[in-house]
């Protein structure tokens, strides 16, 4: 998941200050995970590591609800991109699901009843919102980077 993480921000890297923070943020959620997974008892109750998991979690999905995906929506609307806003269509409802599950994690955690599986299902639901974002970034800011080069 790190690889495909560090792959993104070199695509990516340097093409919107925001989507780059973003990204930063992303890869600082992934090793956080990675060392929670690494360390299982780091699970059981409330942690630092993990309360500082779950802070980073809802900052990394706060960011792309309110500020990149209304971002690359804007980015859509000012090119009359159609293609790109039918793909957000399509894929904000997946990720709004997800998001909702990684929440509830949060909530779980916070209550003291974060459990070994609940985390290992998060690690598949992060990976599958990162491969839609991703989606979403080479989409709608790389078309549009390409049309306004075209435009200028």
């Amino acid at each position: 998941m790190l690889e495909s993480c560090q792959n993104a921000q070199e695509r990516w890297g340097g093409v919107h200050n925001l989507i780059d923070r973003w990204l930063q943020e992303r890869h600082e959620l992934v090793e956080a995970y990675d060392v929670l997974g690494a360390e299982p008892q780091a699970l059981s109750g409330t942690t630092q590591q993990l309360q500082e998991f779950c802070s980073s979690l809802v900052d990394y999905v706060s960011a792309g609800h309110f500020g990149v995906y209304e971002q690359l929506n804007g980015e859509a609307e000012a090119f009359n991109d159609e293609r790109g806003l039918e793909l957000a269509q399509t894929l904000y409802p997946r990720i709004n699901v997800i998001t909702e599950k990684l929440l509830a994690f949060n909530d779980l955690c916070d209550k003291g009843k974060c459990v070994a599986e609940k985390f290992k299902e998060l690690g598949g639901l992060l990976h599958e919102r990162f491969e839609l974002e991703d989606c979403l970034i080479e989409v709608l800011h790389n078309a549009h980077k390409q049309q306004d080069a075209v435009q200028t």
